[in-house]
């Protein structure tokens, strides 16, 4: 059964599904769709053609759907998308699209906004993803399945981050970041793989010291990237993992360059099984 509090206000035209609720002090626009079960527990701002799907949670002073901050936007329908399960905490905002890119801002299911944070117009952010207290993504930013972005990251707009990679707290991102990648510092650099992560998900550990000299080829010795590039195809392109690398490296639509390699105090990139790259 649906429940609307008496201070919600709710637009005629919206479209609400089984068992919602509303709660105190609500404002859902007329061109909103709430599918079943989602749940807006005070305080929360819908607005624009945006879809919440099944289950959504959103905390008190949300708000998702609003026009995005870009002067050259005059109210063109563009869109906001929410999958289901994701949970968007205090205080968090998701715009909708401008009309310079795919007229979608989407956020996909069982997703993580902490407090505050901000997905700006036009980005894509895949199933899975974390975003921590206070991040916040440029426009157009594509963040892949299963990515943790750390409290108060910035990321710049139109930079890709891959499946699965990990980027800390505090971090400036100005390129993109390859799959699996762990990414650190102002600006940030690549210092390992998310290890423990891809073993969470089920990654062989012949498949993690097959990636691990994959990314020591790639990243750490010298040389010309490409000539590096093409190395690490011939010999370990066979391997899923590493493929995965590849081909986010040469998808021909990408606009910036990858984050560069670094370290940190610990060891660096390419080490055992206590390296910087065993990111939870």
């Amino acid at each position: 059964m649906t429940e609307i509090h008496p201070t919600a206000a709710v637009a005629p035209g919206a479209v609400i599904g089984q068992d919602c609720r509303i709660g105190p002090g609500c404002v859902v626009g007329p061109d909103v769709v709430l599918e079943a079960g989602v749940e807006l527990l005070s305080h929360v701002v819908v607005d624009g053609h945006t879809r919440l799907g099944a289950g959504v949670r959103v905390f008190p002073f949300a708000t998702i759907g609003m026009a995005p901050q870009d002067l050259k936007y005059k109210n063109e329908p563009t869109r906001c998308e929410i999958g289901a399960g994701t949970l968007i905490r205090e205080g968090a905002t998701v715009h909708r699209a401008s009309v310079g890119g795919g007229g979608v801002t989407r956020v996909g299911a069982n997703c993580m906004l902490m407090a505050t944070a901000h997905v700006a117009h036009d980005c894509d952010v895949g199933d899975g993803v974390i975003l921590a207290n206070n991040v916040m993504l440029g426009g157009h930013v594509h963040v892949a399945t299963g990515a943790f972005i750390g409290g108060g990251a910035a990321v710049h707009q139109t930079v890709r981050i891959g499946r699965l990679a990990m980027v800390s707290g505090l971090a400036g991102v100005t390129n993109d970041i390859p799959p699996f990648g762990f990414v650190f510092g102002l600006p940030a650099r690549l210092v390992g793989s998310n290890r423990i992560g891809l073993l969470r998900r089920g990654a062989a550990r012949d498949q993690l010291r097959t990636l691990r000299q994959a990314y020591n080829l790639l990243f750490k010795e010298a040389g010309e990237f490409a000539s590096r590039l093409a190395e690490v195809e011939q010999r370990f392109g066979g391997e899923p993992l590493v493929a995965e690398v590849i081909a986010f490296i040469r998808d021909p639509a990408r606009r910036r360059q990858l984050v560069r390699p670094g370290r940190m105090a610990a060891p660096e990139l390419g080490g055992g099984d206590e390296e910087n790259g065993e990111a939870a």
